[in-house]
């Protein structure tokens, strides 16, 4: 059964509005495809009407500007009180209409989405320039200033989580902001656009439209009064939004493209860790994270050990209701992303990959893929390197316009059929190697440096592997353990910027220098 729906409008100037043209899309359940609600599709319109309010609110002499920053703190604050309030009901909303299972939900706003909040919140206070010793009777010193109206598009596998790490970032930094969710996963983002305008945060300041990529997201990427543009989504789409930046004016990006993460397994692990930590790194959330560990590359040695327990671990987690607290393993977000991975698999076959366990349909309702175990992989096929991009164009077309249009309409995307760097899905890719050295050259061959992991007592191992993995993070003996004080960056195709860490504020800041000639004499 749904949670209640409350909000299925557009967020605008702290209003909930239709969209101008009255048009409305569903959103759906990928437990089972049913319609949970029907919502506002804004298009260029209603992002214009947001764009101004938030414009509005981020005059030099609005309310939210001649903020005391410690202010800006306390509603900040007050906001994750609110959503640490309702987060139960904020979890259920994420499982009905994103898959993922609901205890993992709980978990993520208990110990990652308040906390999020609350670090970044506290960062408002903590923005501070420099003073510049220059030559003579001069005195400089730099001021950091938000950047003005940002445009953030959200992607539909962690939609509360994404939403916090940026609304609340460039919140903190002074900025306004008009949201764009994936169109897929709407209706978190309209309950707390709500529980901010509770929390006390000025009208105009956060603005949330509804819409796809052709409309809503194109309109937000070009419109001239955008100064920032933060995505989480494809490569391909990244690229297109990065040249959009650019049509109207010189617009600040930030990007998190995704990646084609490696996992390395030493023979000197200990299996009993690595196995499991494996298992996670890849099944988790069905295998939809950006930095899932989607190629593991084990040691020859240990090779067979490795991969009898990985089956293991693949043949008994829990397939089930993502609401039920047994389940371990849920739905896909829709049936175009259940649709690739099923293609990814039958790919995998055909290159001659061998699956050892899954690999199917789950049931006939719903978007539900087995865990899957591909042995015998190599570095050429296609499940183990980025996809080719179905749409092969040049971004230099003169009808690059209409090319951007047409591909704008998987804005929110992270990603879909329009080009990805991995799978996306609950697929393992073991592959075999030899020596060190050898791996990490393996490791670094692709355009995606997002994220890696090496298991290995050998800390001299550890460290190298640190050193020369090509990613923005390494873990070491563990993965995907995050915190919103270590920033989150990808080195190469896979991102532009950072999130979280004390950097993740920079990243809504503007650097001025202001420069004062002294008087020789007083």
């Amino acid at each position: 059964m749904a949670p209640e729906i409350k909000y299925t409008k557009l967020f605008i100037d702290n209003e909930w509005v239709d969209a101008v043209s009255g048009k409305t899309f569903d959103t759906y359940n990928p437990h089972d495809g049913s319609v949970i609600a029907t919502v506002a599709e804004g298009d260029e319109a209603d992002i214009n009407l947001a764009v101004a309010a938030a414009k509005r609110a981020f005059h030099r002499n609005s309310e939210w500007r001649l903020m005391d920053a410690s202010q800006r703190w306390a509603i900040l604050d007050k906001f994750a009180d609110l959503v640490q309030r309702d987060s139960q009901y904020l979890a259920e909303l994420e499982c009905c209409n994103n898959g993922m299972l609901l205890s993992s939900a709980i978990m993520s706003l208990k110990y990652g989405v308040v906390e999020n909040i609350r670090y970044l919140a506290s960062l408002a206070d903590k923005i501070q320039g420099d003073t510049i010793p220059l030559n003579g009777e001069v005195f400089a010193y730099t001021l950091k200033q938000p950047v003005g109206v940002c445009g953030l598009i959200l992607p539909w596998n962690g939609p509360i989580l994404l939403f916090v790490v940026k609304v609340v970032a460039a919140l903190a930094a002074g900025c306004t902001v008009v949201v764009k969710p994936a169109e897929q996963t709407p209706l978190t983002a309209l309950v707390l656009a709500a529980l901010l305008q509770e929390a006390g945060v000025p009208a105009g300041v956060v603005n949330v439209v509804n819409g796809f990529g052709v409309g809503a997201g194109t309109a937000l990427t070009h419109h001239p009064d955008v100064a920032k543009i933060s995505f989480t989504g494809s490569l391909e789409v990244g690229k297109l939004i990065q040249q959009a930046a650019g049509a109207n004016n010189l617009k600040r990006v930030t990007l998190e493209l995704g990646g084609k993460s490696p996992l390395v397994i030493m023979d000197d692990a200990d299996l009993n860790v690595a196995i499991p930590y494996a298992a996670f790194s890849i099944f988790s959330h069905q295998g939809q994270m950006c930095i899932a560990a989607s190629r593991v590359y084990v040691q020859s040695r240990i090779y067979d050990k490795f991969v009898q327990g990985a089956v293991a671990m693949a043949k008994k987690r829990v397939i089930g209701n993502p609401t039920d607290p047994a389940t371990e393993h849920g739905p896909q977000i829709d049936a175009e992303m259940f649709n690739k991975v099923m293609g990814y698999i039958e790919s995998g076959k055909k290159d001659g990959a061998k699956v050892l366990t899954g690999g199917k349909r789950v049931g006939n309702t719903g978007y539900y893929i087995e865990p899957t175990v591909f042995v015998d992989v190599t570095d050429d096929m296609k499940i183990a390197k980025e996809e080719e991009c179905l749409l092969l164009i040049s971004p230099i077309e003169h009808n690059f316009h209409l090319t951007l249009l047409h591909m704008t309409s998987h804005l929110s995307v992270c990603p879909r059929s329009y080009g990805t760097s991995q799978i996306f899905g609950p697929v393992q890719c073991i592959l075999k190697f030899d020596t060190l050295e050898e791996v990490i050259d393996r490791c670094n061959n692709t355009n995606y440096g997002l994220a890696a992991g090496i298991f290995t007592n050998d800390l001299n191992t550890a460290l190298q592997f640190g050193k020369h993995a090509e990613v923005g993070k390494v873990w070491i003996n563990t993965y995907l353990m995050m915190g919103p004080q270590a920033p989150s960056c990808g080195w190469k195709d896979s991102s532009i910027g950072i999130e979280n860490g004390l950097q993740s504020v920079d990243a809504f800041l503007e650097l001025k220098t202001v420069t004062i000639n002294l008087p020789k004499k007083f």
